[in-house]
């Protein structure tokens, strides 16, 4: 829903592909299937009663490390079934949740969202499922949270790993202009199956498609366009300004942890570039440069990129991808 879907020209693409059926879930995702057994995790937070959909898989021959799975915006914790099940082959027990005011977790009316405090939701929800130490991988926006629960919480990651994730730049610094909640509310009200499909195929595929994504689609659509529109869009709305206001890229060099960045050097997602001037989308979103630039800046980083690939590496090539990520981990 920005310079990409995710994150990109979502109206243009509306524009162009017109709309298109999809299922219709709840607000919660409700009637989408999720590949492991949902579970929820109850908790207070900024005085409302808040609940957190999440997936806790382990496997059949344990190695005794746990990995957290941290979605991106127009994610959900089951696109990651794919890497679930690589890491639980190879013996690795993996939380994913989804993040609340995402897919199955609760969308408040009024909350005020930070990178901290969803860090600490998921700190939470750990403690409650005895998970002392973990690798945190983030992808996307998730990249964004994951490096600041490294930031906060040192001492429980043993490593951090980060997915195209978005945040290695300032937007805003670069000119991209600032955009009020009441307009990201209008446009995500405008969210259809068509264009989302128009932007992951542009953004995250590279203009290629497999029948396999379409089930992304599906999901995402049918919560954005389903009986509880508004509330999700609601709180699309003040998710974007979090990620337009929050930037993580100044304190890259404070992270102590471990740290390994995967980068699809066709990337060219930039928060909100969509109205920016044309030299400003021109200097903004280059991957191929900013996975460079974050790993020189992250102490002893490690940078693993896939040429020509998207946002979503793990999803575009996702044996090739799950193989280096399994031979990093092993390290």
């Amino acid at each position: 829903m920005f310079k990409k879907y995710a994150f990109g020209s979502l109206a243009a693409a509306v524009l162009l592909t017109g709309q298109a059926h999809a299922a219709s879930y709840g607000e919660n995702l409700e009637g989408f299937d999720y590949p492991w057994p949902l579970q929820h995790f109850d908790f207070t937070s900024q005085k409302q009663s808040l609940r957190m959909g999440y997936m806790d898989v382990k496997p059949q021959n344990a190695n005794g490390k746990t990995v957290v799975l941290m979605h991106g915006k127009n994610f959900c914790a089951a696109t990651w079934e794919g890497t679930i099940r690589a890491l639980t082959e190879k013996g690795y027990r993996v939380v994913a949740p989804d993040q609340i005011g995402f897919c199955t977790s609760t969308k408040p009316q009024q909350y005020q969202y930070t990178f901290q405090q969803l860090a600490d939701n998921t700190h939470q929800l750990l403690e409650k499922l005895g998970v002392e130490r973990a690798i945190v991988m983030g992808h996307s926006t998730g990249g964004m949270l994951a490096t600041r629960y490294a930031l906060m919480f040192p001492q429980q990651t043993e490593k951090l790993v980060m997915v195209n994730p978005i945040g290695l730049e300032d937007w805003k610094a670069k000119g991209v202009p600032w955009r009020s909640v009441d307009e990201w509310y209008e446009r995500e009200l405008k969210t259809t199956a068509a264009g989302i499909k128009a932007y992951e195929q542009k953004t995250y595929y590279m203009g290629r498609w497999k029948p396999e994504y379409d089930k992304w689609v599906d999901m995402l659509a049918g919560m954005n366009t389903g009986p509880g529109k508004e509330i999700v869009a609601w709180n699309s709305a003040l998710i974007y300004d979090m990620i337009a206001t929050q930037p993580v890229v100044y304190e890259f060099p404070q992270l102590k942890v471990p740290t390994t960045l995967f980068i699809g050097t066709g990337d060219t997602t930039a928060p909100g570039s969509d109205t920016a001037p044309e030299a400003v989308k021109k200097a903004v979103g280059n991957y191929k440069e900013l996975g460079k630039t974050t790993a020189k800046a992250i102490p002893n980083a490690t940078l693993i990129e896939f040429d020509g690939m998207g946002h979503a590496p793990q999803m575009e090539e996702p044996e090739k991808f799950h193989q280096m990520l399994i031979d990093d981990l092993a390290k």
